[in-house]
């Protein structure tokens, strides 16, 4: 069964850094690619970033570009979300899940790893 769980959320002050960790249970994650999402209370699901299979391709929501970065460690059947200069508003549950590549659908939720940034 292909599972994937989110670590390393916390509560950090605002400015302060977390790194994100999304680890495969089951499955290879280098045959997919890996997205990761937020969902804040009251509000919709929201796409932050996704990687390609091999690494080479990333993509961001256009509001996190330059704060966030995710990268993949095949070896290590990982990938992780560096976040700094956080922000009040990046208060959320984040998830990862994967796909075939990062315009598919996305499978296999993690349970979710809360991030709460307040001073």
């Amino acid at each position: 069964q292909m599972q994937l769980v989110e670590s390393g959320g916390g509560l950090v002050q605002p400015g302060g850094s977390l790194r994100l960790s999304c680890a495969a249970s089951g499955f290879t994650l280098d045959y997919y690619a890996i997205g990761w999402f937020r969902q804040a209370p009251g509000k919709e699901r929201e796409g932050v970033s996704c990687i390609s299979r091999s690494g080479n391709v990333t993509q961001y929501a256009d509001s996190l570009k330059g704060r966030f970065t995710i990268s993949r460690d095949n070896a290590k059947n990982s990938v992780s979300l560096q976040m700094n200069s956080l922000k009040p508003e990046d208060t959320a549950i984040y998830y990862c899940a994967a796909a075939l590549n990062c315009d598919y659908p996305f499978h296999s939720w993690g349970q979710g790893t809360q991030v709460t940034v307040s001073s």
